[in-house]
């Protein structure tokens, strides 16, 4: 059954949506007139809406991306643009690689997120938006840009920079392989800042609904492909 509303509108697919910033994309895209894919990992989100759909989606799980790509390929949906947005911190007190908490970093923030787009490239529009959250903890270029926040301990949470870090380079490979297709589709990184998420802390500087207004800006845009950005500006990879 097809479930695309009768007026066309734009979609967007947005993981994680059931908090912090995925949450706040998704009301910014509501609000915004699109019609919003979104997903977490129980299927389940604590608000409505009519242009508003929801699908179960683990990361972690290679089944589990194939059977939520299914569903919306299914829906007969066109996405206009795409937010890699869920991700995990597993190694918040660490400040060695703990292999196990590396393979289970490894396996949401870049193979799932990976295997995801992979599956979902062909069900982009051509002009399309792939838009990746990365970190500034995935650069490997120390900065001194304002506002930016980048003080990250020098060696702690090693996972989660590994990943940010392999993310970015997926974001360049893709940028120019789907340029090279002339597929039209944009690649993007983002940087979403230090933003009052349970993994950003209550102390962070940003609110959820401050880094989705700038997201969105980035998103509906036709920036460079295959950059990094923070708040509309190139960031340092």
């Amino acid at each position: 059954m097809n479930t695309q509303p009768n007026t066309p509108l734009k979609t967007v697919l947005i993981t994680g949506i059931s908090r912090g910033i995925g949450k706040a994309l998704a009301q910014k895209y509501l609000g915004e007139g699109y019609f919003v894919i979104g997903t977490s990992i129980d299927g389940k989100i604590d608000f409505k809406h009519k242009n508003l759909k929801i699908y179960k989606l683990d990361l972690s799980k290679p089944r589990s991306i194939k059977k939520c790509v299914k569903k919306i390929f299914r829906s007969g949906m066109k996405i206009d643009i795409m937010h890699n947005n869920a991700g995990a911190l597993f190694d918040d007190e660490e400040t060695r690689v703990i292999i196990d908490k590396l393979q289970r970093t490894l396996t949401v923030n870049l193979l799932g997120t990976i295997d995801l787009t992979e599956q979902m490239i062909r069900n982009i529009q051509v002009g399309g938006h792939i838009v990746n959250t990365s970190s500034s903890a995935g650069s490997l270029t120390d900065t001194d840009m304002k506002d930016a926040l980048t003080s990250h301990f020098p060696f702690h949470y090693p996972a989660y920079k590994i990943s940010k870090c392999a993310l970015n380079m997926y974001t360049r490979t893709l940028a120019m392989r789907l340029e090279h297709e002339k597929t039209g589709i944009t690649v993007s990184s983002i940087h979403p800042g230090w933003v009052r998420t349970d993994m950003g802390g209550e102390d962070a500087s940003m609110s959820p609904e401050e880094a989705a207004d700038w997201i969105y800006k980035l998103a509906i845009s036709k920036p460079e492909t295959g950059c990094f950005w923070f708040k509309g500006e190139k960031y340092p990879w």
